[in-house]
């Protein structure tokens, strides 16, 4: 005998698939639930009788008999309720069929099948669901990789419930489950009602899965399943099942031991091990695919028992250990009181407990451009959550790994912690290495898109971040953060988080400009076509109108990503409307480019900034510190008049200190017109092991200390001659100043670097470059090539532009003009022909 057996109907069935009224229900053979029906003959045809159907009040009321002559222990029907009257005030509870259940020994039991317990109407209002029923289709899965776009949104959810089809599925369990039932009649009501299919259950359980989720490790048995790229799912027939994902690779106690706590781990790409949560009756079949192919199965109440079985590819283990619900408290440990963080949890086994109202995995772990930003961080394997010092929900009990990390100045934890039965609080220690404020730096991102001005300073204050410049933009024919632009900042409670939405705008090819303090908007935001404009648009502005109107608002200019796009960011140095240039990756190329513009002897402070556009990199990785004297107070324009100063050094993790002759960074420095010898000290320290530390002058490094095994603290101190104009700079990072990458996104890397100490001699400062100056008029050059030959132009008869001058392709190319004549200029001044 089969656990579940369908009963074959057709001998009473008096209506066809019409009676239902609506679509096309399901008939013929089914599965609802991982469980067999029969709703008309196996094989259905058009118009044939296929349900036992009441037309209600005014219609046939005949009873039918049901033969069973079996002794189940449950009966699951398959009905339908057509008509309610609830919307015009009806109670619920009132009785739309009764069920007569007679027993061979001549006992018999009336059932009452009443419309919102047993039973609830097709098609179902919102919020009616029955009590004691279920819908003919289970609660599931999105699909994971593919959908429709009008769904992008909901897919976030990864779930969907499950209105039924056309009926009602009802489990009445048996009493009496050691004596035959010879039948069970159908006594009709004054409502409109159906049975479609009855089916028998002879198994010890109840049919529908009503135990809560557990956690299940999935482990690939041979070599080449476990090598394949991820791409795992779980399936359960009677039961429901989450995505599955990947597990670490590292064991707990590796991940203990690394290095970057509190900052990720590598993301475990392979096929195993992975874990899902998973929800089954005993007698449910568990299905283990990969890319859409079954590789295992096995049967959820062997593995409830046995906690862990193994087939000949696929081995499944319940590792799941009980939990708590459990608030936790991250506090400083000089204070003592509750700080600003981000948390992530994990069992001993990798499986991830965030607070709730968190992500275990943002995005299901896909890719999240402008998709759920905000409030969450995914760093490599592990998902942050951003707190203000407290959160709740779930851990599992045994061992805990808490990993818990506040930006660079705090000492990132991670630690196994023991949550006991009943244990319901945890309290979590943060202690401060260093703190910059106090030493009058004050850190910021100039790079940030995407969250909102709440999101960001929640995400700020976590990541002990002073600054967030929220940047406005266009991409294609989509804004964003217009909203949150308000021409002002905001500052949090205690005044150290100020958020600034301005503006960054862009061009594919001339370059992007982020304009920092605007108090009106500066448009338009983008121009010449896609990727950063509209299809099909024409060339309405270039970058040095965008900074001319961002300095008349008494706002700062900075080059972003120092220097791609590549073209109008050399006008804009060559006319001195750049203020300050950002570098947001460790690259040889940003290094020779921003060295390239210092020794043709244009003073450009360095900035940091994250370019933040996803969940998978935090708010200042990338960061800018600024030194605002004691005099000044710390505010959203001090912070940006101090950059202008260069008063600032760009950190992804270490913090970097550089005097020479006492001289801070930012400074110009007097030697008499002879020279003379300046020795230059530099510090570098970080909660991640660095490995070198360099001064680097007019481009090439003059003085370096190197540990090979990478500590947290580097000094160095340096005697250098000096006989002509220079600079100097420090800078630290990975083994020979390579870089050891976070686990973010981009796999941006670990270092820092100052802006520089200028020193000049027997006069004021200035440095030259032939070789730079003629690279910059080549760029110019090109930049109005372009503007002439291949952007789109509008027909002038026909326009006004966003501008008053009368001749829009002279409003185009005149910034070019102006920085061809400053280069030429300088050319002329140091005697050079042109």
């Amino acid at each position: 005998m089969k656990d579940y057996h369908p009963l074959n109907l057709t001998r009473v069935c008096n209506v066809n698939a019409s009676f239902i009224g609506f679509g096309e229900p399901p008939v013929g053979r089914q599965i609802f639930h991982g469980l067999p029906f029969q709703i008309g003959s196996a094989k259905p045809e058009p118009k044939r009788k296929c349900l036992i159907g009441f037309l209600g009040e005014g219609g046939a009321t005949t009873p039918v008999t049901i033969p069973i002559n079996a002794a189940p222990r449950c009966i699951l029907f398959a009905h339908t309720l057509l008509e309610t009257r609830i919307p015009k005030g009806e109670p619920i509870g009132r009785v739309v069929a009764n069920y007569t259940i007679r027993f061979a020994d001549g006992d018999e039991m009336d059932v009452p099948v009443r419309e919102r317990f047993e039973v609830a109407s097709v098609p179902m209002m919102w919020g009616q669901f029955p009590f004691l029923a279920v819908a003919d289709k289970k609660d599931g899965l999105i699909g994971r990789y593919s959908g429709q776009w009008s769904s992008a949104g909901q897919r976030l959810t990864e779930v969907h419930q499950q209105w039924p089809w056309a009926y009602w599925l009802w489990s009445w369990e048996n009493p009496r489950p050691g004596v035959k039932i010879t039948s069970v009649t159908v006594e009709p009501t004054d409502r409109k009602f159906a049975v479609a299919g009855v089916t028998l259950g002879f198994v010890d359980e109840y049919p529908f899965s009503t135990a809560a989720r557990e956690d299940v490790k999935i482990t690939l048995n041979k070599k080449d399943d476990a090598e394949k790229p991820y791409e795992l799912d779980v399936e359960i027939d009677r039961g429901v099942a989450t995505y599955a994902f990947a597990l670490p690779a590292a064991a707990a106690k590796q991940y203990l031991a690394d290095t970057h706590k509190g900052w990720g781990d590598a993301q475990n790409n392979k096929s195993t091990p992975a874990y899902a949560r998973i929800a089954g009756t005993p007698s449910a079949t568990v299905t283990v695919k990969h890319k859409g192919k079954p590789i295992g199965k096995l049967r959820w109440g062997d593995l409830k028992k046995k906690r862990k079985v193994k087939t000949p590819r696929v081995t499944m283990e319940i590792i799941d250990t009980g939990k708590n619900w459990v608030h936790t408290t991250v506090v400083d440990d000089e204070t003592g009181k509750p700080v600003h963080c981000r948390v992530h949890f994990r069992s001993a086994q990798g499986v991830p407990y965030q607070p709730h109202g968190h992500h275990d995995h943002v995005y299901s772990n896909l890719g999240s451009w402008h998709v759920d930003i905000g409030g969450d961080l995914r760093l490599g394997q592990a998902t942050y959550a951003y707190i203000d010092g407290k959160c709740q929900g779930w851990l599992p009990r045994g061992g805990v790994i808490a990993d818990v990390a506040r930006g660079y100045e705090y000492e990132p934890l991670r630690q196994m912690i023991e949550i006991k039965p009943g244990q319901r609080e945890v309290t979590l220690r943060l202690k401060r290495w260093v703190n910059m404020n106090a030493q009058r730096w004050f850190s910021g991102d100039t790079h940030v898109h995407f969250l909102g001005e709440r999101g960001a300073h929640r995400e700020a204050g976590g990541e002990d971040l002073n600054v967030v410049n929220l940047l406005a933009s266009q991409w294609g024919h989509l804004f964003t953060n217009t909203e949150d632009f308000i021409g002002r900042p905001t500052a949090s409670d205690d005044g150290k988080t100020i958020v600034y939405c301005t503006q960054e705008n862009r061009q594919h090819l001339l370059g992007h400009i982020t304009l920092l303090g605007l108090k009106e908007p500066v448009s338009p935001w983008c121009t010449d076509g896609p990727a950063e404009a509209e299809i099909g648009g024409n060339l309405e502005t270039t970058l040095s109108h965008w900074a001319d109107a961002c300095h008349a608002q008494g706002g700062t200019v900075v080059i972003p990503h120092l220097p791609t796009p590549n073209a109008e960011p050399a006008a804009l140095i060559a006319t001195g409307r750049a203020d300050a240039v950002e570098m947001l990756v460790h690259s040889e190329y940003c290094h020779l480019e921003y060295y390239r513009y210092l020794n043709c002897g244009y003073k450009l402070p360095l900035v940091g900034g994250t370019d933040k556009m996803d969940s998978a990199v935090p708010v200042g990785l990338c960061r800018t510190y600024v030194y605002v004297p004691p005099e000044e107070e710390f505010n959203y324009d001090n912070w940006c008049k101090n950059m202008r100063l260069g008063r600032t050094f760009l950190s992804s993790g270490p913090i970097i200190r550089m005097t020479v002759d006492g001289h801070p960074i930012g400074d110009e420095y007097q030697l008499p017109g002879d020279g003379g010898t300046v020795e230059i000290q530099a510090v570098a320290e970080s909660i991640f092991p660095i490995h070198t530390l360099q001064i680097v002058q007019a481009g090439k490094i003059v003085a370096s200390t190197d540990d090979a095994s990478g500590a947290r603290t580097l000094r160095l101190k340096a005697t250098v001659k000096v006989d002509r104009h220079t600079w100097f700079a420090a800078r630290c990072a990975g083994p020979k100043y390579e870089a050891v990458t976070h686990h973010d996104s981009w796999g941006r890397g670990i270092f820092a670097h100052t802006s520089p100490v200028y020193v000049a001699v027997g006069g004021p400062w200035h440095m030259f470059d032939l070789a730079t100056a003629n690279y910059m008029l080549t760029l110019i050059d090109g930049s109005v090539q372009h503007i002439r030959k291949n952007a789109r132009r509008e027909d002038e008869e026909n326009v006004t532009h966003h501008h008053t001058w009368r001749d829009h392709q002279e409003f185009l190319e005149s910034p070019f003009r102006q920085a061809s004549d400053a280069l030429h200029k300088r050319m002329h001044q140091m005697g050079i022909p042109h």
